[in-house]
This record gives C-alpha cells, structure tokens and sequence, in this order.
C-alpha cells in the first residue's frame, strides 16, 4: 500500500534521533471566536474611541469618524440554556486587544484600551496597579447596552445631587466640581425562567360569637383557623443579577432601571475608550442568587392569595422551568472621592443618567436642627410645671408643650434617618 509522507493534515517537526523523522498534526488555525480586533486611526494611527452621541467610532487625535453600523437587538436578543453544550460553545475573550489592570489596595481588575499609558483604579482611586495581558478564557458577553450620557454630564448630575439635601456641607459642591467619572462597562447576568408554586397554610379569621356567662348574652372576637391552598405561576424576564461583588448592591439596585430594549450585539468597538469589569461571580453562584430572589417573590405572591393576611404553618413547593440566561454589559460611570478624611462612592447609570452614592452628612448642622426642634416644647414643658406649681395655668401650657415635644420627636427621628442612609451605606 503506497502511503503518501507527511500523512493529510500532518507536517514534519524536528527530531532528536538521527535518521528518524517525526510528523505531528498541524496545529488547527485560531477560531474566528477568538480573534482580537485593534481599534486604530486609519488616518493617524492613533487610538479611536466610541462615540457616546451616535455610536460611531471617533479619533481623539485628527478627528478621523467612522460612523455606527449596528442595529439594537433589544428583547429580541437571544437567551441561552443551561446546558454543557452551551458553555463549551461560548466565544471567551474581550475579542480586542486589552490590558488587565489589577489594583493592589482593593483587588479589582478592570481592562483597559492596550494604548492607555496610566490608569487609576475606578473603585478605590488607587493609583498602585500592576499590568498584565487581558485573559482570553473569560466568556465573552453577548450583548450590551452602549454609554448614552456624555463624561461631562456626570459632572452637573452629580453636583445637583450632592447640594439637593441641607444636611450635606456647603463644601461639598467643590468636591464635585473635581470628580473624575470613569466609564465603566459591568458584568451582569440576566435570567428567564418561569416559577410554578402550590402552597398551603392554615388561614385565620377574625368572627364575632356569643356566649352566656354571669346570667346574660355577651359577644367576643375570636380568629378561626381554616386550612387554603392555591397555585401560583410567576414568570420572571431579564432578572438581573451583577457579575461583581466590587460595589454596593445597595447603590446598584438605585440605578438598576435599564432599559433591557436597547440592547445590542456585542462587538469591542463598544469598549473603545471605555473600561471593562470581567465577571468575579459566576455563573451558577448568580443563578443561586436569582432562584432566591425568585423564590421570594413567589413566596410573597403566594401569600396574597389567602383570604386573609393573617397565616400560620405556611409551606410551598416550588419548581422553576425554561430556564435561560444571558451574559450581557451595562454603562455606568463610577467615582470615588474623599471628604474629611473618608472615601465616598457614587456611581451614574449610563444609559439614563441616574446617580446614587454616599454623601457627607454635616452632623453638627444635623443636631442643630434637631435640637431647634424640640427646644420649644421642652422649655414650654418646663414651665408648665413651674406655673402648676405655683398654682397658675400649667397643665394647659404643659399639655402644648408636651404635643410640640412629641412632633419634635418624630420629625427629628425622620431627618437622622435620612442622614444616616446618606452617610453609611
């Protein structure tokens, strides 16, 4: 048999016997899915960046633009199931060139434009960051949804909202004048699934019976428990759940109002510019989170369905079904500042422009107000018992300083509420 040398689909490598020849398979191409793609100026060479106004590609040098030729996918952007098939044939990588920059104060890894020259931690400030090659085994997001507010933008946003409340420092204005926004693309997992419930739970009722006692007929309110059962069936779409643990989900949860309609295929000419998060929480950990969130709700909505809000020995069974996710990224722009000796955070939606953070409280400003509020009622309690004492009208002027004392409580509960949600979230 004749048999041709090298075989199909082989190709001689070096040996290290002499007189025998070694073939090894031909290493197979790299699969488009990972290819990387360099955004560069043809006209200067220089690096372009996204364009938030219309999508477009733009030179920050020689004002070369190359404009949008994407089309918004929105809710008809395709989900995926759990399955193995599905996560081996995922594309990985960022598909471009980039830079992972790694903090050494709080740990994030952001990746960064492979032309950026410095860069500055985006979560704590921190300048002590050290540079690696970004990693290409990470999955590779399926959509997003692309900046829509300009950087400078975030400014005025944010200086409206730090002077919107008397009890944060006059100075602070000045502080917001100096924040530096940076635009950074998150990980975030959305989920589709369908919760069915059947629950059961003994449900009471409040009625009215009579009874004969000491020679007469009185009534009483008494509760009757009576068994109820129900179903419920919850349907749940584009649950989101964020693929980091680098920022508060309090603060996330306030600017979470995506619009899920205006998302797009992912292609990297989006991160032109931009800064990019990879996931630190996977996908079945985020799935885990979602099914207790899910769970919760349908627990609640189960809950409803009894005749009465007043339940005991309550029990459900729950399964979930067509389940699907979607790995996908959303636009904010994050700054970190310090007042007082103490870092602050506040993060922008950047697709809608909502803000949410932490704020400076001006305590001393805080307890003023409070003390002004309950000052009156206290002096007027005070001489409303000196006057009964000596015989005059101090149980009316007691009785109004007591009601002003009260309302001065209450209120003065309110605003050191409000200022403490501001300053410790």
């Amino acid at each position: 048999m004749d048999v041709s040398f090298p075989p199909p689909n082989f190709h001689e490598v070096p040996s290290n016997v002499s007189g025998i020849e070694v073939y090894a398979p031909i290493p197979e191409q790299t699969s488009p899915q990972q290819a990387v793609v360099e955004f560069t100026c043809p006209q200067c060479g220089a690096t372009t960046v996204y364009s938030v106004e219309d999508g477009g590609l733009k030179c920050s040098h020689c004002g070369y633009y190359s404009p949008p030729e994407r089309k918004t996918t929105g809710a008809q952007a395709s989900e995926l199931e759990f399955t193995v098939e599905t996560m081996q044939d995922m594309e990985h990588g960022w598909g471009e060139a980039r830079k992972d920059m790694e903090c050494m104060t709080c740990g994030a890894i952001t990746s960064i434009s492979e032309q950026s020259l410095t860069h500055t931690c985006p979560f704590c400030g921190s300048n002590h960051v050290i540079q690696k090659t970004a990693s290409q085994d990470v999955l590779r997001p399926r959509y997003l949804i692309p900046f829509q507010i300009e950087a400078q933008k975030c400014l005025s946003i944010a200086q409206e909202w730090m002077g919107s409340r008397w009890m944060t420092p006059k100075s602070l204005k000045r502080v917001a004048d100096q924040a530096l926004f940076s635009g950074v693309f998150l990980p975030y997992w959305t989920f589709d699934t369908t919760a069915t419930a059947s629950w059961r739970a003994e449900v009471g009722h409040t009625e009215t019976e009579r009874y004969f006692q000491d020679g007469e007929w009185k009534t009483r309110t008494v509760i009757r428990w009576r068994w109820e059962s129900g179903k419920v069936n919850e349907k749940f779409d584009d649950l989101l759940v964020p693929g980091t643990n680098r920022l508060s989900s309090l603060l996330l949860n306030k600017i979470k109002a995506f619009q899920m309609g205006q998302l797009r295929p992912y292609e990297a000419g989006f991160l032109a510019g931009f800064q990019a998060l990879s996931y630190d929480r996977p996908l079945d950990n985020s799935w885990e989170i979602a099914r207790q969130q899910m769970r919760e709700h349908t627990r609640l909505a189960c809950r409803k369905q009894a005749s009465t809000p007043r339940i005991r020995n309550f029990s459900m069974k729950l399964d979930f079904g067509n389940e699907s996710w979607r790995y996908i990224l959303l636009p904010i722009y994050l700054a970190g500042y310090r007042y007082a000796n103490q870092n602050f955070q506040v993060i922008i939606n950047g697709q809608s422009g909502q803000i949410a953070g932490q704020r400076p409280v001006d305590w001393k400003k805080v307890w003023l107000v409070v003390g002004a509020l309950l000052t009156p009622g206290l002096l007027l309690a005070l001489i409303g018992a000196i006057t009964l004492l000596l015989g005059g009208v101090g149980a009316l002027i007691g009785g109004v300083g007591f009601v002003l004392l009260l309302i001065g409580v209450v209120i003065s509960v309110v605003i050191l509420r409000q200022a403490t949600s501001m300053d410790d979230i």
